[in-house]
């Protein structure tokens, strides 16, 4: 019963903020968010994707 009311909560809370963003006309988009960014973060990104994909890769080494 726990689990519903906190699916729901989370739903609704998402649903919410979607609505203000959309009140607001809050842009979300991805690539303006990496123009933003300083050199060391896209460092720092792009080495941990590229860890993760050699992770994913081969698991069981």
């Amino acid at each position: 019963m726990g689990w519903i009311i906190l699916m729901g909560s989370l739903l609704i809370s998402g649903f919410l903020i979607d609505r203000i963003a959309k009140k607001r006309n809050i842009q979300m988009n991805p690539k303006e968010g990496a123009k933003n960014a300083t050199d060391a973060e896209r460092i720092y990104v792009e080495t941990y994707l590229h860890q993760q994909r050699e992770t994913n890769s081969h698991p069981y080494v």
